[in-house]
């Protein structure tokens, strides 16, 4: 008598429109920051330091050399209006399935979650040997996520400011004028691309059936247990 195939419960882990809408953003994304370096070039003035001590410079002019990235500010310009309007509305339509299938509620921080999200840092860093709840979205990941959405906003809106100051003067001036819009808008930018370092990298570290859920939206309860046995 022939032994019965294991049977594999399927887990349903995020829907379609998750997927879509989180993958679309990867290339959105990075041709928003590689179009901004090309307009960034043309006035390159933020840096970290004092007075007239520098520690560091965004960035050296051998980093645009190497790139090829030097005068080629209409270019970027082009590139980065264009998909900042794809950026704009795959956002709104994030947002709007969030709000209308109610999963804004998966990823809100709730009450206590400072607190928790803390000892997911510490454990992330091996500081602290205590397990996190085992939860789709842990309190870390909420506050993350949660994060991004506001910078989008952020984003979007300083970049209207500094893109149309005279059409859309009264939002340059909400915000402060232009060069306090346009400083905000450099650095949530590179608030993005620490975002996205920091999530490939816990991508990589939660394994591969972790990465697949993110693709084919399921997981294999049968398969976790000989994975995590």
């Amino acid at each position: 008598m022939e032994p019965e195939a294991p049977c594999l419960e399927i887990e349903t882990k995020h829907s379609l429109a998750t997927r879509w809408f989180h993958w679309l953003n990867f290339p959105l994304i990075a041709v928003m920051a590689w179009s901004g370096m090309l307009i960034y070039w043309a006035n390159d003035v933020y840096r970290i330091g004092w007075g007239e001590t520098t520690l560091f410079k965004f960035f050296p002019p051998s980093w645009y050399q190497a790139l090829g990235w030097e005068g080629r500010l209409a270019e970027g310009m082009a590139w980065h209006f264009l998909f900042g309007w794809l950026f704009a509305i795959n956002g709104v339509l994030y947002v709007a399935y969030l709000a209308i299938s109610k999963r804004y509620r998966e990823l809100l921080p709730r009450r206590g979650d400072a607190k928790a999200a803390l000892r997911v840092l510490l454990h992330d860093l091996k500081l602290s040997k205590a397990v996190p709840p085992d939860e789709k979205f842990n309190a870390a990941q909420r506050f993350a996520y949660s994060g991004v959405i506001l910078m989008g906003f952020g984003s979007l809106v300083t970049g209207l400011a500094i893109f149309k100051p005279v059409q859309m003067a009264w939002l340059t001036n909400l915000l402060g004028g232009y060069q306090i819009s346009r400083f905000i808008h450099f650095w949530l930018t590179i608030l993005f691309c620490l975002f996205f370092v920091v999530h490939v990298l816990q991508v990589a570290r939660a394994g591969w059936r972790n990465f697949r859920s993110m693709v084919a939206g399921f997981d294999t309860r049968k398969e976790a247990a000989e994975a995590d046995g």
